[in-house]
């Protein structure tokens, strides 16, 4: 098994490739970049890199992990678009993780803990672990002084943002971002062990900020007795 994992649901865009190990899971190459405005930009080049540092070349992966999310649309959508068209010219499977649950992992908790990214609108995604293994309860969206943490430490880019809020210096929030080979390590192990991952597919907790026009006002007409006053 050689699986190639990314996310880009929040400002860190983040590739892996990972491989079962006798000790659990190589993480054979991994790189991230922390731009907001350019995951669209960022992610092939990435991936093409990460690609050539594990001495591999594409028609060696045999699985593929995308992030879900939550996230913002814009840029939760390039790592889902990239990992459907890879997927599907590669023909290997495809498989999500939530993102919040590879920053987890990457945390390497072994007590309680809540996990925060930025949701915008002055909102953060979260969720609440037992351990970085182990989530409880599903993710939601609120704003940071609605979050019930139990007294339990924050970590990520929603913990930074919002240390004032959550009582806490800003440097306990590491990580801040979810890595990849974290993502990776999870699909690895959830797969070598027949545990259920999600669908790639985006894990949506609000509407986007885009919305769909509405049908265009009609424009009165003038009469024919207007149309001569006119003259």
């Amino acid at each position: 098994m050689l699986l190639l994992a990314f996310d880009t649901a929040t400002p860190a865009v983040t590739t892996a490739l990972c491989e079962p190990d006798p000790d659990g899971v190589r993480v054979r190459a991994a790189r991230s970049s922390v731009d907001a405005r350019r995951h669209g930009e960022l992610l092939a080049p990435q991936i093409r890199s990460v690609v050539a540092d594990a001495d591999a070349v594409l028609g060696d992966v045999t699985h593929i992990a995308v992030g879900i999310g939550p996230g913002p649309y814009t840029g939760l959508r390039v790592g889902l678009a990239t990992a459907h068209a890879l997927a599907e010219a590669l023909g290997v499977p495809c498989v999500g993780v939530a993102t919040l649950d590879a920053l987890a992992w990457a945390s390497g908790r072994t007590t309680p803990f809540v996990a925060a990214t930025d949701a915008r609108r002055r909102e953060v995604f979260w969720a609440r672990y037992a351990d970085s293994a182990t989530r409880i309860g599903d993710i939601r969206v609120d704003r940071p002084a609605d979050v019930d943490t139990g007294g339990a430490p924050v970590i990520g880019h929603g913990a930074l943002l919002y240390a004032d809020v959550f009582g806490q210096d800003p440097d306990a929030a590491a990580p801040v971002y979810p890595s990849a080979a974290a993502l990776g390590e999870l699909a690895v192990r959830a797969l070598l062990d027949g545990t259920e991952l999600p669908e790639p597919r985006p894990l949506y907790l609000r509407r986007p900020d885009a919305q769909v026009p509405g049908a265009p006002k009609k424009v009165r007409q003038p009469t024919a007795a207007e149309l001569g006053q006119a003259r």
